[in-house]
């Protein structure tokens, strides 16, 4: 398909928050064009979905492709603490009787691009192969794009840029936006394994979340489809990749050998792929919009994958975004302040998840919660489904405040957070294992 020399809004990335924005805009009757570096399908981790998403997919009339999928259907997550013990399982559907209730484990590869030719059947004009070099400005507006395919620099203008580059953040570096997140600062090594235990009934696709004996980290335990299971620990990064004698594998086996309830789990079964690892993934622009351009997904920031909020918020804030910019287009106001205007409730959306994944990594027990208070069961529900926008779900903090202990701390808000430009031993990093790649 030929590239346009102007549209009404330019993409740059085709992962879900650049899939969602493009596609919303192109229901709206706009000229859009996404550009994507990769060829899709392409690795991505990030595969267990949560409830919420079931709007922004069904607003993307995906809902009859994923129904028809193979994905495993997901009804609950569950935690196993340091001693072993599980948790009552938190079933989405005793909380919220709805089909929203259901939701899914994905292989990003194919749930990507799904998405991704969503989008253009919905119209947008999505090119992949092209690699975005620069945003074009004049002044502090953003104006377009440059682009380079096949060796051949091209400029394309456009209304409004929504920078959806993933964690490569193209506008965030450029700008100086980035903020580092002052307590969460966790690594990940994860591979996946055939044949892994599963549970069975609606617990078969639940998401396991293990904490590791000592406490200094906990594992994912995600079943895909044709029986493999992703399984990664998580950890403060100096516990994971500092002072430790070997590579990312020993690493890792040590901590499933001191993990009895991962090393239960797969004791039967084969690993089918190298060792995956990221670091320092915490971290947030200090402003989503500016004249002309908009930031969404990673490119806007990343959380935590703890309560596998990601796709959640890639989607959402797409979904945002994009009413912004077709309110925005019609009225001809592509000012910072209107295509941001989502922002603030966004980020209140996000500090409330961020909120219970601290409280976790500072010794949060849902168990012991919810015996305290089990009225208040179906509210953590509601934010581990991601009920995160309408402030329903702040009636859990005060009470959970009752149970601290006397010493904690107050938690830093994201916002005293390090900037980029002083904090030059940090910087996102994925490690790619050769060979196989779900």
């Amino acid at each position: 398909m030929a590239i346009a020399s102007d549209y009404d809004v330019v993409v740059i990335g085709g992962g879900p928050a650049g899939s969602t924005t493009s596609t919303i805009l192109a229901q709206a009757g706009l000229q859009v064009g996404l550009f994507e570096r990769e060829k899709f399908p392409r690795f991505h981790i990030g595969e267990s979905l949560i409830p919420e998403t079931y709007w922004v997919l069904k607003r993307l009339n995906m809902l009859d492709k994923m129904q028809k999928s193979h994905f495993v259907k997901k009804y609950s997550v569950q935690f196993i603490n340091a001693n072993g013990k599980l948790s009552a399982p938190f079933y989405f559907w005793d909380n919220k009787p709805h089909e929203c209730s259901q939701t899914w484990q994905v292989v990003r590869s194919e749930f990507d691009h799904m998405l991704l030719n969503n989008a253009r059947e919905h119209g947008v004009d999505a090119h992949e192969g092209v690699h975005v070099v620069e945003v074009l400005f004049d002044g502090d507006r953003a104006t377009g794009i440059a682009i380079k395919q096949d060796g051949q620099r091209r400029e394309i203008r456009a209304k409004v840029v929504v920078d959806a580059s993933g964690q490569a953040a193209l506008l965030m570096n450029r700008m100086k936006l980035r903020l580092w997140d002052p307590v969460l600062n966790k690594g990940a090594i994860w591979t996946y394994w055939e044949g892994a235990y599963r549970d069975t009934g609606r617990d078969e696709g639940a998401t396991m979340v293990i904490q590791t004996p000592g406490k200094e980290g906990w594992f994912w335990n995600i079943p895909l489809h044709d029986n493999i299971v992703s399984l990664g620990v998580v950890a403060p990064f100096d516990y994971l990749f500092k002072g430790r004698k070997g590579n990312h594998e020993q690493t890792y086996q040590e901590e499933v050998e001191n993990t009895p309830a991962v090393k239960e789990r797969i004791k039967d079964a084969k690993r089918v792929t190298g060792y995956f690892a990221t670091r320092d993934y915490s971290y947030r622009s200090t402003q989503c919009a500016g004249n002309g351009w908009v930031l969404v997904g990673d490119a806007f920031g990343f959380l935590d994958p703890l309560y596998s909020s990601g796709v959640l918020l890639a989607l959402k804030s797409g979904e945002l975004a994009a009413d912004a910019i077709v309110d925005g287009l019609k009225k001809g106001d592509t000012t910072g302040a209107q295509l941001g205007r989502w922002g603030d409730n966004f980020n209140e959306g996000v500090d409330r998840m961020r909120r219970l994944v601290c409280e976790y990594y500072d010794g949060f027990s849902f168990g012991n919660f919810v015996r305290n208070y089990p009225e208040l069961r179906n509210t953590v529900t509601d934010l581990l489904i991601g009920d995160l926008f309408a402030g329903t779900v702040d009636k859990v903090w005060k009470p959970m405040e009752s149970l601290y202990p006397p010493e904690k701390k107050r938690l830093m808000t994201w916002r005293e957070g390090m900037r980029a430009e002083d904090a030059s031993h940090k910087a996102n990093e994925l490690v790619l294992p050769d060979g196989r790649r779900p």
